[in-house]
C-alpha cells in the first residue's frame, strides 16, 4: 500500500490509541491547519410572483423531496453478512436498519440506508434530518457489508456508514462502531489523520489541509458537529494527533 505523508507542525506527546477510523502512529503529533468555520447553507431561491396564476407555477421551481425516514429490524443475516459475526458485542437483534433520505454531492436527494445500535436510532434519524434539511452534501451511504466488511474499502469509496463489528484501530478492543455507536461521515474529505500527518488513501490527503472549503467537508462547530452534539455525541477531529474527522461516537472515541 502506498503510503503519504502530510507535513505539518510537530506537537509533542505520543498519538492516542482510540475508536478510529484508521491507523494509530506513536510519532508525535502534527496537527493539520487549524479549522475554519464553514460557509453558510445553501438555498433555494423563490420564484417572483406575477399576477398570472399559471405563469407562477410554471416559473416556480419543484420542492425538493420531504426527508422520510423508516427505522426497522435487521431484515436476515444476510444483510450484515460481513459486518456482525459471532462474539460482536452487540447481537443483531440489538441493531436496527434506518433507510433514510440524504442530500448528494449533485445536489438531489438519494435513499441511502445506515445500521445502528437501536437505542440510538430514532436519534441518528434527528440528525442526519437537520442535515438534509440544512442541505449538506453527502457522497454516498451504503451498508459497510457492500464493501464485505473492509473499513479501508467503504473509506476509499467515500462511504457514510456505521455498524462494523471490528476492533479499534491499533488496539484490542471494540471499536465503537462494533457497537453501533459511531458513524463515519464522508470520509474522503474527513480523513482520518495519523500523529505525523500520514493519510492512508492517497486521493484524500488534500482534506489534510483542513482550511478547505470543498462540499462535504466538516469544520469545527459547523452545522455537522453541532447536529451530532445535539444527541450527545462527540468528533473525532478534536483528538488532537491522531485526528478522525469522519467519525462521531456515542463516548467522543
Amino acid at each position: 500500500m502506498e503510503r503519504l505523508t502530510l507535513a505539518a507542525a510537530v506537537l509533542g506527546g505520543a498519538a492516542l490509541t482510540l475508536s478510529a477510523c484508521g491507523g494509530g502512529s506513536s510519532d508525535a503529533a502534527r496537527p493539520p491547519a487549524a479549522p475554519v468555520t464553514s460557509p453558510a447553507s445553501m438555498t433555494q431561491g423563490a420564484a417572483t410572483p406575477t399576477s398570472s396564476p399559471s405563469a407562477t407555477a410554471a416559473s416556480t421551481p419543484a420542492k425538493p423531496q420531504a426527508f422520510t425516514a423508516k427505522i426497522t429490524k435487521i431484515p436476515s443475516r444476510a444483510t450484515v453478512k460481513y459486518s456482525w459475526h459471532s462474539g460482536c458485542p452487540v447481537g443483531i437483534d440489538g441493531l436496527r436498519l434506518i433507510r433514510m433520505t440524504y442530500w448528494g454531492m449533485d445536489h438531489k436527494p438519494h435513499q441511502g440506508e445506515l445500521i445502528v445500535n437501536a437505542g440510538v436510532a430514532t436519534k441518528i434519524v434527528s440528525v442526519f434530518h437537520k442535515l438534509y434539511d440544512a442541505r449538506y452534501p453527502i457522497r454516498r451511504m451504503e451498508l459497510v457489508d457492500k464493501y464485505k466488511g473492509s473499513d479501508f474499502q467503504s473509506i476509499e469509496a467515500d462511504n457514510t456508514s456505521a455498524f462494523n463489528c471490528r476492533n479499534a484501530t491499533g488496539s484490542s478492543n471494540w471499536s465503537q462502531h462494533a457497537y453501533g455507536l459511531a458513524v463515519d461521515v464522508n470520509t474522503c474529505e474527513n480523513p482520518y489523520v495519523h500523529a505525523n500527518g500520514h493519510i492512508e488513501h492517497p486521493r484524500c490527503v488534500k482534506y489534510g489541509n483542513r482550511k478547505r472549503m470543498d462540499p462535504g467537508v466538516i469544520h469545527a462547530g459547523d452545522k455537522v458537529v453541532r447536529a451530532f452534539r445535539s444527541i450527545g455525541w462527540g468528533w473525532g477531529g478534536t483528538w488532537g494527533g491522531p485526528w478522525d474527522f469522519q467519525h462521531f461516537s456515542a463516548n467522543g472515541r
